[in-house]
């Protein structure tokens, strides 16, 4: 289904496995409208009541004692579902933010899943079948597409976001519009174009005969009284 509208979405956990107990902790969203990177945006902390592993806390750097004082998710679930409703989404391997969405859906003891209010885009999937056997995680696209992603020290939620909107406009079109200001360093990173499609262009060479014809050719006419002083060279 093609959507003029678009929205970028990405979360942060405390784990990888909501089975386990892990919780979400932030959501980010950016909308994009006709390919336009807009300034509409979601962005939430949440207080997850669950411990943050450290191996995710060296991801996004998001402790307990910085959410300690957020909201819970249902306390913020009617506003994000509010945000998202319809759309479709962009998500960078699906499969594990809708996993924990649904999940926190469940606890909240919602009665529907992501998939029926909104249409679900894995960009990692579009990724893998347009790069085959290359990396496709947000920093490899990045290199690949040469969007500057040198401020992403650690993931962010709603940072993560921006960052996908510039590479899935990358990988689907091309130039991309942005409703920012052009003396903007961080729009003009955001224009690129993708011409992975396009052969090399082959480079054919003249034979001898070719050469000889050319030379003579070329005789033929410097000997001539050419007009308005043509020079065929």
């Amino acid at each position: 289904m093609t959507h003029n509208k678009l929205i970028m979405l990405d979360t942060e956990t405390t784990g990888l496995r909501p089975q386990d107990g892990h919780r979400i902790i932030e959501i980010g969203a950016l909308v994009v409208i006709n390919r336009e990177i807009t300034n509409q945006h979601y962005h939430q902390y949440i207080n997850p009541m669950y411990r943050v592993d450290d191996e995710a806390l060296e991801v996004h750097g998001l402790s307990n004692d910085f959410l300690s004082d957020k909201p819970v998710f249902s306390r913020i679930v009617d506003d994000f579902i509010e945000f998202i409703d319809g759309a479709e989404l962009v998500i960078h391997n699906a499969p594990f933010d809708v996993g924990f969405i649904n999940h926190e859906l469940g606890l909240c003891g919602k009665d529907f899943q992501l998939e029926d209010r909104c249409v679900i885009t894995d960009s990692l999937e579009y990724a893998k079948k347009k790069h085959p056997g290359a990396k496709n995680n947000l920093d490899a696209l990045c290199k690949r597409y040469a969007i500057n992603n040198e401020h992403r020290t650690l993931h962010g939620a709603l940072l993560d976001s921006e960052i996908l909107a510039q590479v899935y406009m990358a990988m689907t079109g091309g130039q991309t519009k942005l409703k920012l200001n052009l003396n903007d360093q961080a729009a003009q990173q955001g224009m690129t174009f993708d011409l992975s499609g396009i052969p090399p262009l082959q480079m054919v060479t003249p034979s001898a005969d070719e050469l000889q014809a050319h030379r003579q050719w070329l005789d033929k006419y410097r000997s001539a009284d050419t007009p308005f002083g043509w020079d065929p060279d």
